[in-house]
């Protein structure tokens, strides 16, 4: 678990990070944002064989997890044989938590290799009109 805030995101580069998920567990990736209208998006691949993936938005650390709103319920990707992509648009501050499940698998760990971005809306103020 490691909390990261839209700042930290914007400064990840272009470089993928890793994440090493033990078999029968999960791996997740809460990102705590506080402006509201950003996009955050994804792109990730396993290795080897598929991993599950979610995402869940909590009000804040103190939301009971059975009050928190599951934005893409858990999916199980291919995502050894292609690389996953996918978007949410924060609509409300809070904590976005990506979530790497691999409970299903009793035997074989995971490696996921994930680049994450933070994309702010281009606001059209008329400036450039003479």
């Amino acid at each position: 678990k490691l909390p990261l805030t839209v700042e930290e995101i914007l400064n990840f580069g272009e470089s993928n990070r890793e994440l090493f998920i033990k078999s029968s567990t999960y791996s997740i990736i809460p990102i705590t944002v506080t402006e509201m209208g950003l996009t955050i998006s994804w792109i990730f691949s396993s290795d080897p064989k598929s991993i599950s993936f979610s995402v869940v938005y909590q009000e804040s650390e103190d939301t009971p997890l059975d009050q928190c709103k599951v934005l893409i319920p858990m999916t199980r990707c291919n995502s050894h044989k292609e690389t996953i992509r996918g978007q949410v648009k924060v609509r409300n501050a809070g904590i976005y938590t990506l979530i790497f499940d691999n409970t299903f698998s009793r035997f074989i760990s995971k490696r996921v290799f994930y680049h994450l971005a933070v994309e702010r809306p281009v606001v059209y103020d008329g400036s450039d009109f003479p």
